[in-house]
């Protein structure tokens, strides 16, 4: 579902993904986006952030009433503080105007991948994933403790529940990468460092120290350093 005032983009992008065998649905009444997606029920948004009536971050947050499918907004507003408020408002990637229409493609697959493919995480425990009583909840994005809890942000999210689903094991930078990012290719790979170093001082913050390990040359792996129990 392409969500574009401007008919020239939007046209545009329609003909490209519809050359790739998808399937490219316009919003025309701005005033009533989510009415149209009901209507639609796309698989994934295209979203503007300047928009009539309503600008793209209301619309952002009316569909995280309804549905978490990927929401990928394509603004010509390059701004730190738009690209945040895109991802805090339910967003779950920012493609900057002017774009390479092969970049928008990478990311639409990747993000299709990631939600519907081999990275989706399976239905029966979308929500809830528990291992030896940290609990995260990915509706809330959080992390919960003995009695404790910390909010993760989105990739912070993915990054435990990526290591989480393989716990024990190696996990890959290219594979955290992967399961993170729309397309590996565009991400500076320092982001995953600092998405790392994030992740275990919000772990700290539970009490839980050593629990993300750094396998040198290799990746990174969960260990269940707080099987026990450990006190704050």
């Amino acid at each position: 579902m392409i969500i574009e005032d401007d008919d020239k983009i939007a046209d545009i992008l329609s003909d490209y993904i519809r050359r790739y065998g998808y399937e490219a649905l316009r919003a025309f009444d701005f005033s009533k986006i989510k009415e149209q997606f009901i209507e639609q029920q796309p698989d994934l948004v295209l979203l503007d952030i300047n928009l009539p009536r309503f600008d793209g971050f209301y619309s952002c947050r009316q569909i995280r009433l309804i549905s978490n499918v990927p929401v990928l907004f394509i603004s010509a507003r390059t701004g730190e503080m738009d690209q945040v408020m895109a991802i805090e408002n339910g967003g779950d990637d920012y493609i900057a105007k002017p774009f390479h229409l092969e970049v928008v493609l990478a990311k639409i697959k990747s993000a299709l991948r990631r939600a519907y493919g081999e990275y989706s995480i399976p239905a029966e425990s979308r929500d809830l994933l528990e291992l030896q009583g940290l609990t995260l909840d990915r509706t809330r994005n959080t992390l919960s403790w003995q009695g404790y809890q910390v909010e993760l942000t989105h990739k912070e999210c993915l990054l435990y529940d990526t290591l989480a689903r393989k716990i024990g094991n190696i996990v890959s930078r290219e594979q955290l990468l992967e399961a993170i990012w729309d397309d590996i290719h565009f991400v500076d790979d320092n982001s995953l460092t600092v998405n790392v170093t994030r992740l275990r001082k919000k772990l700290e913050q539970l009490g839980i120290e050593k629990a993300v390990q750094t396998v040198r040359g290799s990746g990174y792996r969960l260990n269940p350093s707080w099987k026990g129990g450990l006190s704050k």
